[in-house]
């Protein structure tokens, strides 16, 4: 009874670490830009896809770049370009591609929930969006010099 109980932990022990191996990470893959940009930038994207796909990260970087020089506002094209520069260990300049790309595509699910942009978080406060300046104070004035009681 004894022995069935010991092989019975064992296998369990060795069970175990299996189960809980890591599940490998979906493969990052370049996005389709929309049918509404211009043909030269759809073109730019599948050549700038087939690169990145063969592994010749530079080469999808200058594709990619020059699609994003067509549809600057075009959130697929400035993720691409991410990835690319991601691929080639420019993280910061990489990030700063993936965070407009999430502001560009604000419900785009495959955007904000892709393996990209997951490392990178909420932006940081040295990456900064630029904002109107408010012109006047939000602040409610108070009189005799202190705070309302």
């Amino acid at each position: 009874m004894r022995f069935v109980g010991a092989m019975f932990i064992l296998v369990l022990l060795l069970w175990m670490p299996a189960c809980s191996s890591p599940q490998k990470a979906k493969p990052r893959e370049p996005l389709a830009v929309r049918p509404s940009v211009p043909p030269a930038v759809a073109q730019y994207t599948l050549l700038g896809t087939g690169e990145y796909q063969k592994g010749d990260f530079e080469g999808a970087k200058t594709h990619f770049q020059q699609a994003l020089a067509g549809a600057p506002n075009s959130a697929e094209a400035h993720y691409n370009l991410g990835l690319a520069l991601f691929a080639l260990g420019a993280t910061e300049e990489a990030r700063e591609h993936f965070i407009e790309a999430a502001n560009l595509a604000p419900g785009d699910k495959v955007i904000w929930d892709s393996p990209a942009l997951r490392p990178f978080g909420s932006p940081e406060p040295t990456i900064t969006k630029k904002t109107k300046e408010p012109e006047y104070s939000t602040q409610r004035p108070t009189f005799g010099g202190g705070p309302r009681r």
